[in-house]
Order: C-alpha cells, then sequence, then structure tokens
C-alpha cells in the first residue's frame, strides 16, 4: 500500500504542478473558444488540462516502475505498455479537438483505433464471468469487438458528462477509488497477480483527477477539455478490462465444485468485476438519455444540446456547485453500494437498506428547490438563507396598505421616464396608471437599483440558485451579489 500511496502522490503532483503552466499555454495558442449556447460558464476559459493529466499519467507509470513491489507488474504483463500506447493516441486527437474541434466522426474512429492499439498488445477481454453459466471464453474476434466498444463506451460517457466544473474529475476518481479498493482486495487478499496492473490503473487514475481538481472547481480557471476526458475514459475502461476480461474466477478458489457452481454461489464477490460498468452508471444513463431525446427530436445522436443531467439540475434551481455535489453522492452511492455488496455478502439486507435509506435522502436533497421549506425561527442561524423567513419591513408594510391616487398599489409602483429619480428596468418602463410589473406583498424583496439609487422591489425567488435558459421578465435581472 505504500508503493501505491507514493504512485499516487507523485501522479497528484506532477499533474497540480503542470496545470498552471498549461494553462498560460492554452491562453497563448487560442485554446479559449468562445462561449456556445450550451456552456454554464459566462466567461472564456483555456482548455487542454488533458496535457497535465497525461503527464501525470506518464508519472505514475515511471515512478510504479522503479518500485520494487509494482514493478513485477511491467515484468509479468504488457498491459501498462498497451495503456500508455492508446492514452497517447487519444490523448493527441483531444489535443486537436480542443485547438481545432475536429470533426465527431473523426473523433470516433481515433477512439476506435486506440482501442485497437490496446488490444493488438495483449490489453482485451478474454473471457467473461457470467452468473449461473460459468467462465465463457471468447474468440478472438469477439473479445477484440467487445474490448473496442467498451472502449468507446466509457470514452464517450465521461465526454458526455463533462458540462460543469469539477464534475467529470470527480466522478471519475470516485468511480477509481471504488475500483481501487476493490482490485487491491482482490490482489492481496485472493493473491491473484492478474488484478496488478488493474490496481496500478486505477490508482494512476485517482491521482490524475485529484491532482486537476483543485484547479477544475467553481469556478474553474481551466477545463480538461476532450483531451483530459477522453483520457481519463480510457484509462477507467482500461482497468475494467484488465480486470473484468483476464482475472480467471477458478484461481480464487472460493468455493469447490464446477465453474458454474462456484460462479452461482460466489455471486456477490463477482459481482464488482463489472464494477467499472456500475460506476459510470451516470454518465451511461445520460448518454443513452441524449442519443434517445436527439433522435427523438430528428437530430444527429452526436450534436449538442442543453438536455444534459447536469442542465436539468440547474434548470430546477439547484446552484452550481449543489448540482455538482448531488452527482457525486449519487456516483458514490452506486460505487462504493455495490463494493459493500461484495465484501459484506453475508449481510445483504442491512446493505440493500443502507442503500434505500441513503437513496431516499439524495431524493430529498435533489427535490429541494421545488418545496422550498422554511426552518423555524430557532433553526435559521444554522441553515442558508433561502430556507429563512422573510422578514417584513414596518415601512414597507404601511407603504403597501397606502394606495395612491392614481389607484396603483402603493410601494411597488416603477416611476415613469421623467418623472422624479429614474429606474432602470429590463423591459419597458410602465406609464404612469398602469398595472405594476411586480407583485407587492411581503413575499417580494427589495434591491439596490442598477445605479446604487432607490431601491427597486423584486418579486420573491429572483436571487435563488442558478437557472439555464431564457430568464424570465423580472423587472430588474441583476442577481444579488453578482455581476451582469
Amino acid at each position: 500500500m505504500r508503493d501505491y500511496l507514493l504512485t499516487l502522490c507523485v501522479t497528484a503532483a506532477v499533474t497540480y504542478l503542470l496545470t498552471g503552466p498549461v494553462r498560460k499555454f492554452a491562453i497563448a495558442a487560442g485554446a479559449m473558444p468562445e462561449i456556445r449556447a450550451r456552456d454554464v460558464h459566462r466567461e472564456p476559459t483555456p482548455r487542454l488540462g488533458g496535457i497535465a493529466m497525461f503527464f501525470g499519467l506518464c508519472a505514475g507509470l515511471l515512478v510504479a516502475d522503479h518500485l520494487d513491489n509494482l514493478n513485477s507488474v511491467y515484468a509479468q504483463s504488457n498491459e501498462p505498455r498497451a495503456l500508455l500506447s492508446g492514452a497517447a493516441l487519444i490523448w493527441l486527437i483531444g489535443v486537436l479537438d480542443d485547438k481545432f474541434e475536429i470533426d465527431a466522426l473523426i473523433k470516433l474512429g481515433g477512439q476506435m483505433i486506440a482501442a485497437g492499439v490496446m488490444v493488438v498488445q495483449g490489453l482485451t477481454i478474454l473471457w467473461l464471468p457470467i452468473p449461473g453459466i460459468g467462465i465463457v471464453a471468447l474468440t478472438q474476434w469477439q473479445g477484440t469487438l467487445l474490448t473496442v466498444a467498451l472502449v468507446v463506451i466509457t470514452i464517450n460517457a465521461v465526454n458526455f458528462v463533462d458540462g460543469l466544473d469539477g464534475l467529470a474529475a470527480g466522478m471519475v476518481c470516485i468511480a477509481a477509488t471504488a475500483f481501487f479498493l476493490y482490485a487491491y482486495r482482490v490482489w492481496y487478499g485472493y493473491t491473484v497477480e492478474a488484478a496488478a496492473p488493474a490496481t496500478l490503473f486505477a490508482v494512476i487514475l485517482m491521482g490524475m483527477c485529484l491532482g486537476f481538481l483543485p484547479h477544475n472547481m467553481h469556478p474553474a480557471r481551466i477545463f480538461m477539455g476532450d483531451s483530459g476526458s477522453m483520457l481519463i475514459g480510457l484509462v477507467l475502461a482500461a482497468s475494467a478490462i484488465s480486470l473484468t476480461g483476464q482475472v480467471d474466477m477458478d484461481v480464487l478458489q472460493i468455493f469447490e465444485g464446477s465453474a458454474r457452481e462456484a460462479t452461482h454461489s460466489a455471486l456477490p464477490v463477482f459481482i464488482p468485476l463489472l464494477l467499472p460498468l456500475t460506476i459510470i452508471a451516470i454518465p451511461m444513463a445520460d448518454l443513452l438519455l441524449a442519443i434517445v431525446r436527439r433522435t427523438w427530436n430528428g437530430q444527429s445522436p452526436f450534436a449538442a444540446d442543453r438536455g444534459h443531467l447536469h442542465h436539468r439540475l440547474l434548470e430546477i434551481g439547484h446552484s452550481h456547485s449543489r448540482s455538482v455535489l448531488i452527482l457525486y453522492f449519487w456516483s458514490a452511492l452506486i460505487a462504493f453500494g455495490t463494493l459493500a455488496y461484495s465484501v459484506h455478502s453475508a449481510a445483504p439486507m442491512w446493505i440493500v437498506l443502507g442503500i434505500v435509506a441513503l437513496s431516499a435522502i439524495g431524493l430529498v436533497l435533489l427535490l429541494l428547490p421545488r418545496f422550498t421549506p422554511r426552518a423555524p425561527r430557532w433553526a435559521e442561524a444554522f441553515v442558508p438563507p433561502r430556507y429563512r423567513r422573510r422578514k417584513v419591513r414596518p415601512d414597507a408594510a404601511a407603504t403597501a396598505d397606502e394606495a395612491p391616487e392614481d389607484g396603483t398599489p402603493g410601494g411597488d409602483a416603477v416611476p415613469a421616464a421623467g418623472a422624479g429619480e429614474p429606474a432602470e428596468t429590463a423591459g419597458p418602463v410602465p406609464a404612469a396608471g398602469a398595472a405594476p410589473a411586480s407583485p407587492a406583498g411581503p413575499a417580494a424583496a427589495t434591491a439596490p437599483g442598477p445605479d446604487g439609487g432607490e431601491e427597486v422591489r423584486l418579486p420573491a425567488g429572483v436571487n435563488g440558485a442558478t437557472a439555464l435558459g431564457a430568464r424570465s421578465t423580472h423587472p430588474v435581472r441583476r442577481k444579488a451579489g453578482t455581476r451582469g
């Protein structure tokens, strides 16, 4: 474990230290595309963060090769070299895409070629453990097609989820952590040498993500781009292929009997052999929903839109950071829930009940913007401002009860242009005697005008969390504490 921690620290340190210079290089190279309609950020941000992640990968593989307890992986297997070859190819394609925006079909072909390079060097699926049947040996063509399909699906699933600051790196880091714990247990717990490459790949992937996250958390100073998202997707797929397709269950010898009986009896132990497929369940669901949605609307499956899961979280009222944390929660619940089921297979009922309870908590957190509960008075000091009861100012309540002679409600009328002090609004200024633009009452809030002058009445909810799409036509679009 000490050698793994050293590899993790070196990979994270190299990635972290190189990200700053890479950011300056991306700005100088012009890798700062204009903001698109589907983007969430409001300022042009440099890409090419995958350059630092790739060099972190190289550093991790180099350090592991010089450690006494890990260099045996290079002597007994060609998988580290296969991973480096495929990663270099997919990284070059990603760098070109971040700079020149290459066609989607070209990227898809590059992904398939990178997977083929790994297959040629031995990183492929040889057999599959199927419950109730046993070990199913695959032919060369079957193994090649299945390997290429798994690599392409995983790369695009990670690429699709890379839509918010820190989202892809954090979710992949959670996935890699859960996968590392299981692969380490298979290697040292059952002395299966074939699990050593997958364990090494997982710990290096953790270091890549951890080193990049401080620069990528909201507000992000640099994006990983396709050079980073496709790279970490390929490393995650390589870990899954190395463990799932090349570890023989009979080597574990947990149960006596035929392969079919052993597979059926040891089902809780062997479920995490497919752990990488479960830990990218959320990106995979997002990928499938995007394909169905775009095809249903008559668009290309590769056409970008604003219908991803993270976009929908923003639309229902979650802030940027909270949306990322919610997706972190669900990823960790799926990954570590599966891991716990494999470790404590004797008490599956307690694990299922725990997962159900945590899922209920996650649903409550997910739906909070819809209900917006109000905390009691004694607890208002411990909750965010949006959950506190609004206080009604005495002068505002008195003004609301008085109605001016022109018939408009008191305290909410916006003066017409040229009458008294000007009031800058987002829409047309109503003339004298016209209906007010915002409702009156204690639920309305106040905010200073754009010029710092007279306060303008705002409807309740204007200062809520970030939302996407066209904003509603409130009198003042300015959000409290922000610019623009």
